[in-house]
Parts: structure tokens; sequence; C-alpha cells
């Protein structure tokens, strides 16, 4: 961990392509995430490339409420990584980015690195909120229970 990226892993006991089918559908991202900020997907197919987006319901007192995202897709390495830069719906993504890769362990092992990055967030009056980190290292970890969960049925 750096002092804008934080990484969690976890082996979980099914293939890489089944977790990246989880991974890549958006209407499963609620399911998955440990924040808590995410409700439901507003508009988005199956992530298939770099460039795709989706659009994401969320709700935070970090943003006054209830709010939406738009996240653009900035890695795709079919079941070996995925990556998206989230904006406010309407922006231009400031330059956080979420991150999973897959490596696999073996037919039916995985291991799944999740990483927060921050590190490319330039606008000064953003960082001096004091938001980032707005996720914790807890949090994330809670993210790859719950795919674990979700993937294996445990």
């Amino acid at each position: 961990m750096s002092d804008s990226t934080i990484t969690v892993e976890r082996t979980i006991n099914a293939s890489s392509d089944a977790i990246f089918d989880v991974l890549s559908n958006p209407d499963r991202h609620a399911d998955l995430d440990g924040s808590g900020f995410v409700t439901a997907v507003a508009k988005g197919d199956r992530i298939e490339g770099v460039g795709d987006s989706f659009r994401m319901n969320m709700t935070g007192d970090h943003m006054g409420g209830d709010y939406q995202t738009d996240n653009t897709v900035t890695g795709f390495d079919k079941n070996h990584l995925l990556s998206w830069q989230t904006a406010p719906a309407g922006k231009e993504p400031p330059g956080w980015e979420w991150v999973w890769e897959l490596e696999s362990q073996g037919s039916d092992r995985t291991l799944v690195r999740h990483t927060y990055d921050w590190s490319k967030v330039t606008d000064r009056a953003l960082l001096d909120k004091g938001l980032f980190p707005l996720v914790s290292a807890d949090q994330l970890e809670d993210t790859l229970q719950r795919l674990d969960q979700q993937v294996t049925g445990s």
C-alpha cells in the first residue's frame, strides 16, 4: 500500500473466468460493494473492453445522499484484468481508479487482487477536501468476501 493506493487480495476457490464473469457484469456490483455506496446499476451492459462505460446509482453522506457515477473501463484482459475510472455522472474522471487483477492458481482457485488507486488525482482542491481514501482496506476486504460468496455460494 502506498500513500495513494490500497490493495487487498484473497484466494477464491473458483476459476478466473467464473470470477471475471461476475466482475464484468455491472448488475452484480451492488452485491459486491463492501463500502455501501453502490445501490444499483443505472445503465450499462456487460463490460467487453477498454472504453466501455456504465452508470451506477450511489449513496453517501460525502455527496449529500443519492448520486450517480459514470465509470469508464481503462483496463481489460479477459479473465485477468479489469479496471475503471469513476467520475460524478456527466463529468470527466478526476483520476481515481478501481483495479481487479486475477491470477489463476489452477482450474478452480484464483488469487484476486483489488486495488483502489487515487494516485492520478491532480485536482488540489479535491485532494484538500480530505476524502481520500474514501474507501478503507476493511471495506475492500469485505468486497472480496462478498465476491467469494457470489462466486462460490458459500
